[in-house]
């Protein structure tokens, strides 16, 4: 498992509530967590903000 699947699985409340108030045009929707899925998820926060996958993969990793 990586670092990133242990701070979403561990945190998602925490990360998700992060997101959120960084990137307000997220919705509930967007944020919904599957485990094994971490990729589409990024993927989604990804297209929303037109962030890169590395920036948004950082900002977690900086909560």
């Amino acid at each position: 498992m990586s670092a990133l699947q242990d701070k979403l699985k561990g945190n998602w409340n925490i990360v998700k509530g992060e997101l959120k108030q960084q990137y307000g045009e997220l919705t509930d929707d967007d944020l919904t967590y599957e485990e094994g899925k971490e990729d589409e998820l990024l993927g989604k926060i990804q297209k929303k903000t037109g962030k890169t996958k590395a920036e948004v993969k950082d900002f977690i990793d900086s909560i």
